[in-house]
Formats: structure tokens, C-alpha cells, sequence
């Protein structure tokens, strides 16, 4: 098969896969012993553009499969292997070349590689390391990697992927325990959570290494961290479980980021899977409670505390949805308020309540100030109080109809974190 052929296939195959961010790391030439001088690619400077967000910056990479090929069966994937999807496989050699051309043709700024299972996991992850080492060391290339780990490989082909990639993350793939048996009998969720628990150690070594060290440079292991993905709706897990599976995998393994994956139906698909995929603003809403939990302040009883079933609200998020809950929390000075009940206020951002309290320290805030901020005054005026500014609002019953957004989900929109 030629080489433009594998990469239609195994680009496309890679879509399905939402964990590539690219935040956290740094340049591989800012520190002594990072390997040899010059080289090419980086992750920031002069000639790469960025697009900078809350969670860090986003870089265009080249997003792609080893092959697509795979001896696991698992019910909701594309690539599984009764499934009957034309089949196309890389060599490392044709994969490094493809990143290093890429690059050269200023395409992209790095490499986020995932793969099927074949023949073994230890003998797919070798490949997938090989491709990240000969980057590293026989091209030196500085620029941002994202190696998809494999829970089952050996702890040795894992420690090796971290020394090579920025950021390593391994696919919890469902919510809960029982329907990962039930949809991937082949994957054990103990074993993905033991890697899991080895990768933090590992990170945490490092750091530790890293303020320690004296003369010689500590060796890195995945600056960028660890990440996962989970796929939403392709069981019966309501919110509240995926919210508490994303709040225990923060607190017990430090991940950088949870990735939410909306299901979407399969050609063949098991019996076992819906019929239809849930609504896309799902996964939009659990973004924006996952943004709540690691960022506001908020628990995960307070964000799930109205929500009927088990589900959040769709029709609006879960900070406005708490603070309608709430009315006598409200309405709160933006002169006078701690960080934490402005970061409470819907749509007030943690980047925009520190820019307040900063400026707060000058002059007194007006409603006008606001305003230049670009603020959604429509939203944020019913709970806010200025200097020249006192609601009064907060107990009206049609509140919701007035701060709410009044478009539909017919058409796509933009929707905030905040």
C-alpha cells in the first residue's frame, strides 16, 4: 500500500481519539543535557504560532495511528477486530519520516501516536517508543510528542516512552468497571489504573529530581504529564458517575486532563450499544463541570445537586445552573467579594476574576468596566454588584428565561467554559 493511502486511513482512524491538548510541557533546549545541540522542531518560539487557552496551549500536530489493526474486540470501537474497516499499518521508519517531512514543510509543530493492539501489547508499544527515540535521538527533534500508552505493556517499554514523549495518557475508556467488562472484555480497568499509578510515581520522581539537582541534569519523564479519555454514552453511566470517575482519576493519579469522547454509532455495531449517540452538548456540559471542579471550587455534590437523574441540565451550565439554585448567595461585590465567591459569579472566568481583584486594588469597578472586558453583562449583571450598579433581580421567578441563552441546539454555537 502506498504511503498516502496509509495515511488516509490511519488519520482518519485517529479522529475518533480526543486526547491530544498539547499543554504543559516546555522547549527541550532550554535546560543543559537535553540532548545534542541544534536540532529541529520546538513546542514554543519564534515562527510557531500558538492559540493559548486556559488549560495551556494548543499546537498543531500531526494526529495519527501506527495501524488501525487490533486483536481486541472491544464493542465500541471502529477499529476492532471483527469489524470490517480497511486495515493499514505504518513501519517506524515510514512514521518518522512522515513527522520529520511534515514538520519540514512547516505543517506541523509535533506528534500525537496512537495505535491498534498487534501481536501483543509489549510488541506494539515497542514500536510506538522506537518511533518517539529515533525522533529524539538519532533526528533531534525538540518538538511536542504525545505518545497513547498501553496499560499491559511492561513497565520498562512505559518508563522508556516517558524519557521520549512530552505527555503520555493511557484510555480509561468507560465510566465504570461493569461496562467495561461488558463492551471490552479483553481490558481490565485494575490494570489501566496500576499504570496509571506507576506513570504518576514516575512523574512525581522526576519533578523531585529535577528541583534536586546539582551539576548533572535530571532525567525527564512526561513533562506534560498524563491524560485519559472516556467515552460518553455508549452505556448507561449517568453524569454523576462520569463526573465521579473524572474526580477520583484527578485526585489519585494527578492526570492533567480527563478528555470526553461523545459515542458515535458504528457501522456493525454490538447489540450491547445504543442506537442512537447522546446529544453533543453532553459532552460539552461535562467539560464545563469538569472546568468547575479543577479550576472553581466546586464539588461535585454542589454541581450535580439539581440535576434530575443523575443528569446535568442541557439547557444551561452548571456554574448558572448552581447559581440559580442558590439566589441567596447572590448578588455579590465585585469591590468587596474574595476570589472564591467571584469565581462562583456565572460568567465571571478565573483569568477575568484576577484581573479584577488586580485592578480593584486601583479604582472602584463600574459596570462600564465590565463592559470593556467583553463581559456577558446580560448573564453576569443579575448576580454582580458595582460600583454604580445594585440588581435587583435574584428573586425573580423568570430569572432563568432572562440570563439563560436563547439559542437551540438546531444550529452549532460556541458555547463558554465559564
Amino acid at each position: 500500500m502506498e504511503l498516502r493511502r496509509k495515511l488516509e486511513i490511519l488519520a482518519d482512524a485517529a479522529k475518533y481519539d480526543a486526547s491530544c491538548a498539547s499543554s504543559g510541557t516546555e522547549k527541550r533546549d532550554s535546560r543543559p543535557g537535553d540532548g545534542k545541540p541544534g536540532g529541529i522542531g520546538s513546542t514554543e518560539g519564534m515562527g510557531i504560532c500558538h492559540a493559548y487557552a486556559p488549560d495551556g496551549r494548543c499546537i498543531s500536530l500531526l494526529k495519527v495511528l501506527l495501524t488501525n489493526a487490533c486483536i481486541y474486540d472491544c464493542a465500541y470501537c471502529i477499529n476492532r477486530a471483527t469489524s470490517n474497516v480497511p486495515r493499514a499499518r505504518f513501519t517506524v521508519r515510514e512514521l518518522v519520516d512522515l513527522t520529520l517531512d511534515f514538520y519540514r514543510r512547516n505543517y506541523i509543530e509535533g506528534l500525537f501516536l496512537s495505535s491498534g493492539i498487534i501481536r501483543s501489547p509489549d510488541y506494539t508499544m515497542e514500536r510506538l517508543v522506537d518511533v518517539a527515540r529515533i525522533l529524539r535521538e538519532e533526528h533531534g527533534f525538540r518538538g511536542y510528542i504525545h505518545l497513547k500508552t498501553i496499560p499491559d505493556a511492561s513497565p520498562e517499554l512505559l518508563a522508556e516512552a516517558g524519557r521520549h514523549a512530552d505527555r503520555l495518557s493511557i484510555n480509561i475508556e468507560l465510566p465504570q468497571e461493569g461496562a467495561l467488562k461488558a463492551l471490552a472484555p479483553e481490558k481490565d480497568l485494575s490494570e489501566i489504573r496500576r499504570a496509571m499509578g506507576r506513570m504518576r510515581l514516575r512523574i512525581e520522581e522526576a519533578k523531585e529530581a529535577r528541583k534536586a539537582e546539582r551539576r548533572a541534569p535530571a532525567p525527564r519523564f512526561a513533562p506534560a504529564g498524563q491524560s485519559t479519555q472516556m467515552i460518553i454514552g455508549a452505556d448507561a453511566s449517568d453524569d454523576r458517575a462520569v463526573l465521579g470517575t473524572t474526580a477520583n482519576l484527578y485526585g489519585s493519579y494527578g492526570l492533567k486532563r480527563v478528555y470526553f469522547s461523545a459515542y458515535s454509532p458504528i457501522p456493525d455495531a454490538s447489540r450491547l450499544l445504543p442506537p442512537t449517540p447522546p446529544p453533543l452538548v453532553r459532552e460539552h456540559r461535562l467539560y464545563q463541570a469538569d472546568w468547575l471542579l479543577r479550576f472553581y471550587g466546586f464539588s461535585l455534590d454542589e454541581i450535580m445537586a439539581g440535576g434530575e437523574g443523575g443528569m446535568l441540565d442541557l439547557g444551561i451550565d452548571p456554574k448558572l445552573a448552581w447559581a440559580l439554585r442558590h439566589r441567596g448567595e447572590f448578588p455579590v461585590d465585585v469591590n468587596r467579594a474574595p476570589r472564591e465567591r467571584l469565581l462562583r459569579v456565572p460568567g465571571l472566568g478565573s483569568k477575568t476574576v484576577d484581573r479584577l481583584l488586580t485592578a480593584r486594588r486601583h479604582r472602584a469597578i463600574r459596570s462600564e468596566d465590565l463592559a470593556r472586558l467583553r463581559l456577558p453583562l446580560g448573564k453576569l449583571l443579575p448576580f454582580l454588584v458595582t460600583e454604580d450598579h445594585r440588581p435587583r433581580v435574584t428573586d425573580r421567578l423568570d430569572l432563568r428565561a432572562l440570563v439563560a441563552p436563547r439559542t437551540g441546539f438546531a444550529r452549532p454555537v460556541q458555547m463558554a467554559l465559564l
